[in-house]
């Protein structure tokens, strides 16, 4: 595989609006503004409120670091963005991505599981299930036969030892 020049900080910035701050922020907006009126109405005097504040706010917490790690891992490591159309140049295996193929599409639905837990939204459930979905049918169809063209023996096995979505429970050491 022929590497090229780390893309530029544009590229990096564009790819990360047009995607998670897409899926995470303009959806959920959209189907919020366009759908239920319940909003975020949690008085802090129930311990139902404060266990979903607390519930939605972990959720999305753990989203975040975990979407901020992988597009750092994907920057750093992979020398590529993490949009199709410019990706990485080199298999990111550390970190998060020694336990799950997939964790920054884990974080997205951390951060989109989160958001329908505080606003105790079924719009935004719906939203995650869909997300959820479309980047199955996406990674089974177009993204691992891609990995698999680009990155030959050695993508074939990290997928053989790291599952796509549920985590292992030790991290995966490659064999060098």
């Amino acid at each position: 595989m022929r590497f090229m020049e780390k893309p530029s900080f544009l590229s990096q910035v564009i790819s990360i609006l047009l995607l998670p701050f897409n899926a995470t922020l303009t959806i959920p907006l959209i189907l919020l503004l366009l759908g239920e009126r319940k909003g975020l109405k949690l008085s802090l005097v129930s311990s139902k409120d404060i266990l979903i504040l607390i519930a939605g706010v972990a959720a999305a917490s753990i989203g975040i670091f975990l979407l901020a790690v992988t597009i750092r891992l994907f920057i750093v490591i992979g020398r590529g963005t993490l949009a199709p159309w410019k990706p990485a140049q080199k298999l990111v295996v550390k970190g998060p991505y020694r336990y799950a193929r997939n964790p920054m599409i884990s974080g997205v639905s951390l951060i989109l599981a989160g958001e329908a837990i505080l606003f105790r939204s079924y719009n935004l459930l719906a939203w995650l299930i869909v997300f959820l979905l479309i980047n199955h049918i996406y990674f089974v169809l177009v993204e691992e036969p891609g990995l698999a063209k680009r990155f030959g023996e050695e993508y074939e096995i990290y997928k053989q030892n790291v599952p796509r979505w549920l985590p292992r429970l030790t991290p995966w050491e490659r064999k060098d």
